[in-house]
């Protein structure tokens, strides 16, 4: 396994745009994201052990664009699985949602299940995805549960993590490794314990009220950790349930596989007749992150810009630059930043019609927008031979 690297580039503008909110009830603490048009019957994402509601970033950012409600938890400190359903209905009641699609990976789909068992009025949906019926197959591998609560944290996650297959892996199961790892280094003890508790507490799937068709089985085809025979348990449970079957993906296939996942997603909650809004999506920008309407601020903005950018024009240079510069997302600082350094630079005419790509002092010049993952730079090139360069 790869060492755990810096966090993705989408992943920090995630963090930066989307709250995340912490609530207690009553001794449990939740944390979650819930992003998208309040109107639409939410999709609850939940994790498996070794996840947390962070995993799911790259559904909540691309569904919720698309006009869903995307709600994102950790599993909560909790014990058993009559603890699970108290705590689960408890916070539906908070956030004052009553009926719900879930969407669980690995124990996610475990107790996504066992939900809509004992609250079959509540579960309109469930996409399943490498997961299973019962607990008896990891209890018998783990001998030492009753002991998990005196166990040290470290040992506590090297086990969780044996459970993720040594690469070598493709770049992109790679890189969803090593994010699910870094976010396993940010789980207390308890919190660990408390979902291996989970794993081997004797519990199973009962008989659901839920059609086979609301319900979507979404696996991957290569290595995970929930051994074969389990997923075919559980395909055999639900005949009539649609298949979704990923070719590769690992463990991970909501962050190796994101734009696949995301289309079966899309194409669930669709045929279970949730229907999106787009008209009334808030933008993942600057001013939007608290779920409002970013366009004023996004019009604004602009209008700024194009005067900054006539302002640092040289004399006798045209405005038709301008008016062609392509657009390009916002940026995640403060509304209140200064002003941001323009500098022009003259070139020689021979020079111009071999303009292609310049770079100087460690910065990129470009007749276009340049993107990084910290900045980008904004280059007009004005018909007088000079290039007007704008750090945005």
């Amino acid at each position: 396994m790869k060492g755990v690297s810096s966090a993705p580039g989408d992943y920090v503008y995630f963090k930066s745009q989307v709250p995340l909110h912490k609530i207690p009830i009553g001794t449990k603490q939740w944390r979650y994201y819930d992003f998208g048009p309040k109107t639409v019957p939410p999709l609850i994402c939940i994790p498996g052990i070794a996840g947390t509601a962070d995993v799911y970033y790259k559904q909540i950012m691309a569904l919720s664009m698309k006009g869903y409600r995307i709600i994102s938890v950790d599993i909560p400190r909790v014990w058993n699985y009559h603890e699970w359903i108290q705590a689960f209905e408890k916070f539906l009641d908070t956030i004052d949602v009553h009926h719900v699609h879930l969407y669980g990976t690995s124990l996610g789909g475990f107790l996504a299940q066992l939900f809509a068992h004992h609250r079959p009025r509540r579960v309109k949906s469930l996409v399943l995805s490498n997961t299973y019926l019962d607990t008896r197959t990891f209890a018998a591998s783990m001998p030492w549960a009753p002991f998990v609560s005196w166990t040290p944290s470290f040992l506590l996650k090297r086990y969780v993590l044996t459970g993720i297959r040594d690469g070598p892996h493709e770049p992109f199961i790679a890189d969803s490794v090593d994010f699910a790892v870094s976010q396993v280094e940010t789980l207390s003890k308890d919190d660990l314990a408390s979902r291996l508790t989970l794993t081997v507490d004797a519990a199973s799937v009962g008989s659901l009220l839920l059609s086979d068709s609301s319900i979507t089985i979404m696996d991957t085809n290569d290595y995970c950790a929930i051994p074969q025979h389990l997923k075919d348990e559980l395909t055999e449970r639900y005949p009539e349930a649609r298949r979704a079957y990923l070719k590769t993906g690992g463990d991970f296939p909501f962050l190796s596989r994101p734009d696949e996942v995301n289309l079966h997603l899309q194409l669930h909650l669709r045929r279970v007749g949730v229907e999106p809004r787009p008209e009334v999506v808030k933008s993942i920008s600057k001013g939007g992150a608290d779920g409002t309407d970013g366009s004023s601020q996004s019009k604004k903005k602009t209008d700024e810009e194009k005067d900054d950018r006539n302002n640092n024009m040289p004399q006798g240079s045209g405005s038709s630059s301008s008016d062609q510069s392509p657009t390009f997302p916002e940026s995640s600082g403060s509304s209140n930043d200064p002003p941001l350094p323009t500098d022009t630079i003259q070139l020689h005419s021979s020079s111009m019609n071999k303009l292609i790509f310049v770079q100087l002092a460690g910065e990129v010049y470009q007749s276009c927008v340049v993107l990084t993952l910290c900045y980008c730079t904004l280059v007009l090139v004005h018909g007088g031979g000079f290039i007007s360069r704008q750090l945005v």
